[in-house]
């Protein structure tokens, strides 16, 4: 059925609803696990106001904590691989618009499934805090398992 299945993550407690379902799925399918998370780049107006702030290199500290952040993240994620018995790489990359690269990278990768996890938002909610599901829904031609 499933041969490539990219999974996505942001850190949060409903991602890894999604990574563990999705890796869940993938072991018991023999697929391929590739999980993602898409950091945005630090905002110029940010890391202005860091080096007000007194910090010398914004850019290189932010990095630093990025780099900190997914060491952790990767630590549990092979964890719960390891569980599940799932083969998975691990993927970071950063980019201003998260939906448009996990569309990137699901068509790079040539994955045959999608895993999301989403809060199911609606109406203003929806419009106001944007949904990178629903981005993700719209432009892309593989089929995405939405996780709630």
């Amino acid at each position: 059925m499933y041969k490539h299945i990219l999974i996505t993550t942001d850190g949060s407690e409903l991602a890894q609803k999604g990574v563990d379902q999705g890796l869940k799925l993938a072991a018991r399918l023999g697929a391929k696990g590739t999980v993602l998370t898409v950091t945005e780049p630090l905002h110029p107006a940010a890391a202005r106001a860091a080096i007000q702030g007194g910090i010398d290199d914004p850019v290189a500290r932010y990095d630093q904590q990025i780099d900190q952040a997914m060491k952790d993240r990767y630590e549990a994620i092979e964890q719960i691989a390891t569980r599940h018995g799932a083969t998975v790489e691990l993927l970071h990359e950063t980019d201003e618009f998260p939906a448009e690269a996990i569309v990137r990278v699901a068509k790079l990768k040539d994955c045959d499934l999608i895993v999301m996890s989403s809060h199911g938002r609606r109406g203003i909610q929806k419009m106001l805090l944007g949904s990178q599901t629903s981005e993700v829904l719209v432009n892309t031609t593989v089929p995405v398992l939405v996780i709630r």
